[in-house]
């Protein structure tokens, strides 16, 4: 477990532990829309927003996200580092600019 989420751990431990894993996952997808609503203000999309609001909501995912990576043992880091290695194999030529956008 990473020190982030040894932080996590402290403080959950501190307030009694954690919820059952579907509780994890409905404040995760609480914390996502959240970020969705705050992203859609920063856009201009629903008034406008503030990028520290969006740098918390963001924060708030990952706490969520680290709330259930901590209850299953599973490392954040480690799991995002394979996550980066499979896109760049599955997609590493889609985002490559092709002969035909070169040409132009």
């Amino acid at each position: 477990m990473n020190e982030h989420q040894e932080k996590v751990e402290g403080l959950v431990r501190e307030f009694g532990g954690y919820w059952s894993p579907f509780e994890m996952l409905a404040a995760l997808v609480e914390e996502v829309g959240e970020l969705a609503d705050e992203l859609l203000k920063v856009e201009g999309v629903k008034g406008t927003g503030e990028k520290e609001r969006l740098e918390e909501e963001i924060g708030d995912v990952v706490f969520a996200l680290a709330c259930i990576a901590n209850y299953y043992g599973v490392d954040l880091l480690t799991a995002l580092e394979k996550s980066v290695k499979k896109y760049r194999v599955r997609d590493g030529n889609r985002w490559k600019e092709s002969d035909e956008d070169s040409e132009k």
